[in-house]
Formats: structure tokens, C-alpha cells, sequence
């Protein structure tokens, strides 16, 4: 008789805590929406309740939030992740949103210190940002004792033409790079960033092995823009790799189209070997093709860059007007703005196709910086993910939607999971993890955005949620709310 009664209450309590579960009121309950976790393989209708900035339940049943909203015929994917911008500026921030992205990184260039990234955010941020270790910027402050913490803002005028940008380095120099770049890890570096190319005159190979020795010893991920050679050469990338399988370093090579160019199966295939054997490597490509960076870049200055990328003047685009340049044109701008923007149309779709399909690949904007809707900027603030599902995974199907989907959240967050624990939760639709998500018709998904006309918002993104509170709502930027956090390593 005990037996049975024990088991009567048992069941009672069960039941009662079964109605307690189901009738739970949530902040926000986004329901009937097509549910893709790129790391779990969910790919149904599902209804999610978020509290406090988290996914706290995920289910086929209905649930009740004080806010529902009404995901039918859509999908709800994880929110993207920037790995790879310059433009943590409120336009940037606000293109950015647009697209999908809830965190903004720039792990190339960085900051010194790494507080000094995301000045535009003090008053409050709608996404969550970050930045490596600036290698550049602690140069500078060594070399000529300069304070250009980033390439934005910075309290002495950003310039690639001084001492630091094209004089080597000697030992004491060296060693005192290497303890600065430990203290920007300590107080949150999410890696190291080294401008590697517009360094290449500068750059010797024991300040190179200090950089990667760091990397290793830490533990955390050395981004890297190598040195370019002629069309696609890959000395430069055998420069790296052999370093990160001598020091254990995590390697992450950026935009490595706009580098390897017609070799990128080839590049891709020595990561491939190098990883098998050990080493731990990661890469990105872009979604528009041509390359952005600045007038007085060195391969601009110092080298053949119409040899290197089998282009000439009638190719570049000078970013703020939108321009196409000749001879005259460049020179003028190079002599009386040094600071500005080009765009250098030399990346063909045949190589951005193979990339994409290498199975890690990463997908990032590399958006220049956007301050003001009278400036023009390259379109990869505001297109570079909706140009993915609209043109490679609905209208081409080079990728499936889950896999688009791992290339713009889900492998950055575990990438960036050997920086901080933060992107442990981030990356993913899953209980537990942060409620960063973006919302989006496949159907009509696609970026409008194009070079002359960069600041065109994408069409079929109703909907962004950064920590579990909507920022974009009907297509349009929810003013007021800030609920971005900065996110610094751990490591």
C-alpha cells in the first residue's frame, strides 16, 4: 500500500511540475519559426522562450512570453558573427544589425589597448563587439612612440608611411612588443592581429617567430593578412604555417581569396595538410569580390601591385565618391588624401565558389570604416551575409542553408571559443545558449548593397534579436535599446 501511495505522489508532483514547465512566461517567445542549429542538425518548427538574454527552452509545443512574436515561414538561425570588420562606428553598427550581425569583431588590425576598440559604443551598444591585440599599434607605440590604439579615432593620426611601418626592428625593440602584447592579452585581447603585408618591408622574421611564440605560449589566435606575392604565390603562407606547427599557435589566415587568388584550392589544400599533421589553422573568405584597403597600403606604395593583381588604374574604385580611377586620378588622391580608401576589382566568383566550399570555411565582411551616409564605403557592411543566403544558398545552391548558416555563426564561435568562453554560448540555437539570433525569409533573402551604392539595406531580414532583445523589428533599427556587451578573452 506505501508502495503505491509513493508512487500516486510521485506522479503528482510530476504533473505538477510538467504544467509548471509548460505554462512558464518567458520575456520573449518566438514562435512557429523554422529552428536551424547548424551544430545540432535541427532543421524543424520549433517555439523558443528566452529569459534574461538566454534560450532557456526550446520546443515543439506552443509557449507562453510576455512578448510572442510570430516566426511563421521563417527561419530563425543563430545571429551572425563578424569576424573580421572595421567599422565599429554607429553606420557600421547600424548596417551591420541590418544584415544579421549581433557581434562585430575585428581580429586583423585590432586595438592597443583593446578598450580603445568601439569608441562610437561608450553610450551604449546594439551588438556585441571586440578586437585582437593590435600588433601595428604596439609597434608604433615602441618604434615612435605613438599612440594610434586603432585605426579609427586614434589620438596620433593613423598613417602607414612612418618608421614603424617600414624600419625592422631590433632586439630590445622586439622583447618590448612581446611584453605589451601579453599585457593586451591580459586585459582582454580576444588574439593577436597582424597587418603581416603592410608591414613587409618592416617585418623581420625574429619580430615574425616573437608574434607566433606568444600566440603559442597563450594559446590564442594569431590573425594574420600575409605577405602577397604575384598572383596567388604562396610563399607567404608557407611563412606562416611553418611557424604555427614550430610554436603550436592557432593560425587564422584572413581573406584568403583576396591572397591566394587562382591558387586558392592549392593554399587550401596545404592548410588541409597542415592541420592533419597537427597544426591548427582557420581561414575566411568575403562575399564580394573585390578587395578594400587603403591608398597608401605598401603593396600600393613600395610594390608592382598592377603585376600582382593583373589589374590597372581603370580596375580601382576610390571608395569615398565611388569613383573609377586613371593614372591621374590616383596619383592626385595618393599625394593629397594618403588616408583614403580604394577598392581593387581583381577576385574572380570561380574563386570565391572554391572557397566557400572548403568544409570550414568562414565567411567575413572585411567592411571598411563607415562614417556618414554622404561617404561611401565598400558594400560588404551591409550585404556581405544576406548576399550568402540570397546568392549562394537559395539562388545558386552551392551551399545547403545549414551549412551557410555554420559558415557565418557557428565556426567563428568555436574558432573564437580558444579566446573566450563567452563564444561558448554564442554561435548556436540551443538551451543555454545566448539569445543572439536573426530572423529571416529564405525566400527573398538577398543584399542590395553594391560598389557606388554600399549603403542599400538587404531585403528579407524582419528581424534581429541581440541578447534576447529585439534591435531590429519589421526591417527597421529598434532606437534606444542597447543591449550589446564587449566581449574580451579570458586566456
Amino acid at each position: 500500500m506505501f508502495r503505491v501511495r509513493f508512487f500516486q505522489f510521485l506522479l503528482l508532483v510530476m504533473s505538477a511540475f510538467t504544467v509548471h514547465v509548460n505554462a512558464q512566461d518567458y520575456d520573449l517567445v518566438i514562435a512557429n519559426g523554422r529552428v536551424v542549429d547548424p551544430e545540432t542538425g535541427l532543421d524543424s518548427i520549433r517555439h523558443l522562450g528566452i529569459n534574461a538574454g538566454t534560450i532557456e527552452f526550446i520546443s515543439s509545443k506552443r509557449l507562453v512570453g510576455a512578448k510572442t512574436l510570430d516566426a511563421k515561414g521563417l527561419v530563425v538561425a543563430p545571429g551572425f558573427i563578424d569576424i573580421h570588420s572595421h567599422t565599429p562606428t554607429k553606420l557600421g553598427q547600424r548596417m551591420n544589425l541590418l544584415d544579421g550581425v549581433t557581434t562585430q569583431l575585428d581580429m586583423e588590425a585590432g586595438a592597443f589597448p583593446v578598450s580603445f576598440f568601439g569608441q562610437d559604443y561608450k553610450d551604449g551598444a546594439q551588438l556585441n563587439y571586440g578586437a585582437s591585440v593590435a600588433h601595428y599599434a604596439v609597434r608604433s607605440k615602441v618604434m615612435e612612440n605613438l599612440k594610434t590604439e586603432y585605426i579609427l579615432g586614434s589620438t596620433d593620426p593613423f598613417r602607414m608611411d612612418g618608421k614603424s611601418w617600414t624600419t625592422p626592428a631590433n632586439k630590445e625593440q622586439i622583447q618590448a612588443m612581446r611584453v605589451m602584447i601579453n599585457q593586451g592579452i591580459d586585459k582582454g585581447g580576444l588574439g593577436i592581429g597582424v597587418l603581416l603585408d603592410y608591414l613587409t618591408s618592416a617585418v623581420s622574421a625574429a619580430e615574425l617567430r616573437m608574434l607566433f611564440e606568444v600566440a603559442g605560449d597563450r594559446q590564442v589566435p594569431i590573425h594574420v593578412h600575409v605577405r602577397r606575392g604575384y598572383t596567388g604565390d604562396n610563399a607567404g603562407l608557407i611563412e606562416v604555417i611553418n611557424l604555427a606547427k614550430e610554436t603550436k599557435a592557432p593560425l587564422f589566415v584572413v581573406h584568403i581569396t583576396h591572397n591566394a587568388m587562382g591558387r586558392v584550392g592549392e593554399w587550401l589544400e596545404m592548410i588541409d595538410q597542415a592541420n592533419q599533421a597537427g597544426a591548427n589553422i582557420a581561414t575566411e573568405t568575403l562575399s564580394y569580390a573585390a578587395g578594400g584597403t587603403g591608398i597608401s597600403a605598401d603593396v600600393f606604395r613600395h610594390r608592382d601591385w598592377q603585376g600582382m593583381f593583373d589589374i590597372t588604374y581603370e580596375d580601382v574604385q576610390w571608395v569615398a565618391t565611388g569613383e573609377w580611377l586613371t593614372k591621374e586620378t590616383w596619383e592626385k588622391y595618393a599625394r593629397e588624401q594618403p588616408g583614403g580608401s580604394v577598392n581593387h576589382h581583381y577576385v574572380k566568383e570561380e574563386w570565391m565558389k572554391a572557397a566557400l566550399q572548403w568544409p570550414r570555411m568562414m565567411v567575413a565582411t572585411d567592411a571598411l570604416p563607415a562614417i556618414d551616409l554622404s561617404v561611401k564605403t565598400n558594400p560588404n557592411v551591409a550585404g556581405t551575409f544576406s548576399r550568402v543566403l540570397g546568392h549562394y544558398v537559395r539562388d545558386t545552391k552551392l551551399l545547403t542553408l545549414s551549412d551557410g548558416l555554420a559558415r557565418m555563426s557557428l565556426y567563428q564561435a568555436q574558432w573564437l571559443s580558444q579566446a573566450s568562453v563567452d563564444f561558448d554560448r554564442k554561435g548556436r540555437i540551443q538551451q543555454g545558449a545566448d539569445a543572439d539570433i536573426v530572423i529571416f525569409d529564405p525566400t527573398t533573402v538577398q543584399a542590395n548593397a553594391v560598389y557606388g551604392d554600399p549603403y542599400l539595406r538587404p531585403t528579407g531580414i524582419p528581424y534581429v534579436i541581440v541578447g534576447g532583445q529585439l534591435v531590429v523589428s519589421d526591417g527597421e533599427l529598434v532606437e534606444g535599446v542597447y543591449p550589446g556587451q564587449r566581449i574580451l578573452g579570458d586566456r
